[in-house]
Order: structure tokens, then sequence, then C-alpha cells
């Protein structure tokens, strides 16, 4: 019996898993090893943020995952992978082996050279995490709608402009408008910087309408209860601070002996395998694919699904390996938290109503795929 075990279970390992429910191969024993029972679908997770969706919609159930496609499935946190010995060890003490591994766990906002991040901000993952600590601040504001709040996010990127956006449309409706400040702190000198000025200029004026404050070429020194001080010697009064900064993997990961990049990503080939163990395989946010760098998104984690689950059931059966390789464009929606939307493709953009209800179409697809 061939023991292939997954740490993760994102977007990337819930598609390998609901594809092996349809094709299994004989003589593999699979061991999904997940610090949660549901996973977020990170596309649904701003609406889901904004109230139009239930915790059920945008949350793959694991388990039942697990259970059709007939694999073991362990909820703990890996905290170790030891390669070459072939054994992942768990933050509970349990230590499993393996005979080919793949790893698809995600990043986490960069917050190592922010003093009292770790202490006084929230970061947009993992995940789940973060959801909890927003659900005790609506039951905060339901409790206390005179209550004034102020909100910072850190980082205006995609994620960010869009969290800024859905907490605002949550918010108006619990607290009165003139309660709630929304900021929005950036270092690039433009919003959304790695995507087109059109896109931009288009969330700059939306963000404007809601009466969030932009502060941009902005760079965080340190963040307390109360305020955040940036390098320019400016501090600003913060309630909630929410990271959403440029992805970061876990330290024990840099300190294994799987090659990574300089941020500490898994290197890994076209065929989604590690540079160093071609038994161990990773996609996601938590791969870097030599040569084809693309960005941390949901979207590639996706893509990465089917290829990693034809990659997998090759190298266990022995035969040859096929190419991926990530696309050069892609799309990108941005929901305004109003069942709106601005969508951007290369250099054009374009905002519609009838965008958010397109993603929306596309998000449930995805999500009947897997069982409820």
């Amino acid at each position: 019996m061939v023991n292939l075990v997954l740490v993760g279970g994102g977007h990337s390992h819930s598609i390998v898993l609901k594809l092996w429910s349809k094709k299994r191969l004989s003589g593999v024993k699979i061991t999904l090893i997940s610090n949660v029972k549901n996973t977020p679908y990170s596309g649904m997770l701003p609406e889901y943020i904004n109230g139009f969706y239930s915790y059920e919609e945008s949350h793959i159930n694991l388990v039942k995952l697990a259970e059709i496609a007939g694999i073991n499935l362990i909820i703990d946190e890996v905290v170790n992978i030891d390669a070459d010995e072939k054994i992942v060890s768990c933050k509970s003490g349990l230590r499993i082996g393996f005979d080919v591994l793949s790893l698809n766990i995600g990043s986490s906002p960069e917050k190592s050279q922010i003093e009292g991040a770790n202490l006084y901000a929230i970061a947009i993952k993992p995940i789940p995490l973060f959801l909890k600590k927003w659900l005790q601040i609506i039951d905060l504001a339901h409790n206390n709608p005179d209550k004034k709040m102020i909100f910072t996010i850190i980082g205006g990127g995609a994620g960010g402009v869009e969290l800024a956006l859905n907490i605002h449309h949550k918010l108006i409706n619990i607290i009165s408008i003139e309660n709630l400040t929304i900021n929005l702190i950036h270092r690039g000198k433009r919003i959304t910087s790695n995507y087109d000025v059109s896109m931009s200029e288009k969330l700059t004026k939306i963000l404007d309408k809601n009466h969030i404050n932009i502060y941009l070429n902005e760079v965080v020194k340190s963040i307390d209860s109360q305020k955040i001080t940036l390098f320019s010697g400016k501090n600003i009064d913060s309630d909630y601070t929410f990271l959403v900064t440029q992805a970061s993997a876990p330290i024990w990961l840099k300190n294994s002996s799987i090659e990574t990049d300089t941020e500490g990503f898994i290197m890994v080939k076209n065929t989604l395998q590690s540079v160093n163990y071609p038994y161990i395989f990773a996609s996601g946010d938590i791969a870097s694919i030599i040569d084809y760098p693309c960005a941390k998104a949901g979207v590639f984690a996706v893509k990465q699904g089917m290829p990693l689950y034809q990659n997998l059931c090759n190298f266990l059966t022995e035969k040859p390996l096929k190419l991926y390789y990530p696309q050069k464009k892609y799309l990108n929606i941005i929901g305004t938290g109003n069942k709106n939307a601005v969508a951007n493709w290369g250099n054009i953009s374009v905002q519609s109503p009838l965008i958010w209800y397109w993603k929306k179409y596309l998000d449930h697809n995805f999500m009947k795929q897997f069982p409820h």
C-alpha cells in the first residue's frame, strides 16, 4: 500500500479529492491533514463578509468530501516535514509517514516587519481565524449601534480594496455612517498597482465615493491597540487593523530541507514537483514555479487542481508527468460591496452590476462540484 499524504485542504486539494472520488487508484491510501473541517472558498469570502452568502455556501465541507473520496481526514496542524525520512509532524504530536506528499496550505500576510503586528493586527489569512474575529466585530456592532468604529486595512492590492468596500457596505447597515471610519494604507503610488491603471482609477473613485480614506506611498512602522504609526511620522487612529499585505510562508517550511525561494515558498517544476524531492508536490500560494512566476491568487490554485491530480496519479503509476504553465493573463473581478463589481483583463477594466451577477454564477458553479 502506497501512502499519499495531502497537507492542507485548499482549492487544489479539494479538486484532487473530487476527481479521486470519481477515479481512484488501487493500492493507494490517501490521508488529508487539515486544520479545519470546512475550507473557505476565497472567491466568495468578500460576499460572505458582506452577508450575501451563508457559511455553508462559501465553504467546502472537507468531512463529506473525504467520506465520498474514501480517504482518511485528520484535523490537525502540520508543524514540520522531514523530507528525507518522509515524516510529517503535527501540532498534536502525531507523526505520519508518507511515500508521496502534496502541499496546498496557502499563505499568510507578511507581518514580521511591522512592530506590534502579532499582538494587535488581524491577518486576513488564515481565513478561519479572521472570520472568527469578524463575527465578533459584527456582534459588537449589533449590540452597540451607536459606538464609533475605526477600521484600517493595510495593503491596497485587490484583496485589501475588496475587503474595505465589503466591510463598509456591511457595517453601514448596522451602525450610522457618521460612526464608521475606514482607512486603507498602501505602500504603492496607486491602489491595485499590480493591475492596469484603469482598474486603479475606477476603484479609487468608488473608495472616495464611499468616504474610505486612502493613504498612498505609506509604510506602516508599528501598530498598537489604538493607533497605527507610519514611517512618514503620521499616526492613524484604529480600533481594528487588518493585514492584507504581501504573502508569506510558514517559518517551519523555510527551516525544512525542501528547497524554497527567497520568500520561503516551495520551488517546483512545471510538473508541480519540488525541485529537490520528486516525491513532494506543491500547489497554490505555497508553490513558486521556476521561471513562471504568478500571482498568489486563488485562480491559480483552482487551475492547478486538475494537473496536480493527473501528475499525482501518473507519479504513482510511474507514467510520464504532464507540464503545467500558469496563464499570463487572467480575469480579476473585485466586488465593490453593493452587488456591483469591477472586472480587469489586461489593460481593460469594466464596472457593472452584471459582472457581479456573472461572478456569482461562476462561484456557485465552482461550489456545486463539492458536497454540502
